[in-house]
């Protein structure tokens, strides 16, 4: 079962993350916004935002496989992981900022999925 989670979350950190890595490209290459069909064509037109579209399928996907049969509790807190892979690949794919607030709130985040694990395994029958 352990095998399980991991995996699953693994996936589901990876479609999310592709998924909002490709929504970023996209948005990036489809410059300047305005509404119109020129616009509209210029994000269809461009590959990552069917990334965007794979990795917003495969995380509702992976997500509901999740809830068959994990704890809601860790697993909606295991969920929001690709905000640190997301913050991570940032810094790394656009130069964007690492700063003491985003990686004390990463920290934050993994140090919260860490405590409701630990509470879960501990409220489980033996």
């Amino acid at each position: 079962m352990r095998r399980f989670y991991v995996v699953g979350f693994l996936c589901l950190m990876a479609f999310d993350t592709l998924a909002q890595l490709s929504f970023k490209m996209a948005g990036n290459h489809a410059l300047p916004v305005e509404a119109s069909t020129a616009w509209l064509w210029r994000v269809f037109s461009h590959p990552w935002i069917y990334g965007a579209i794979i990795g917003y399928l495969g995380a509702f996907f992976s997500w509901m496989t999740l809830l068959q049969r994990a704890p809601i509790g860790p697993a909606f807190a295991a969920s929001h992981l690709e905000v640190v892979s997301v913050l991570l690949l940032s810094a790394w794919l656009f130069n964007e900022a690492l700063t003491p607030g985003r990686v004390t709130g990463a920290l934050a985040i993994i140090a919260g999925i860490v405590c409701l694990a630990l509470a879960e395994r501990d409220a489980a029958p033996n």
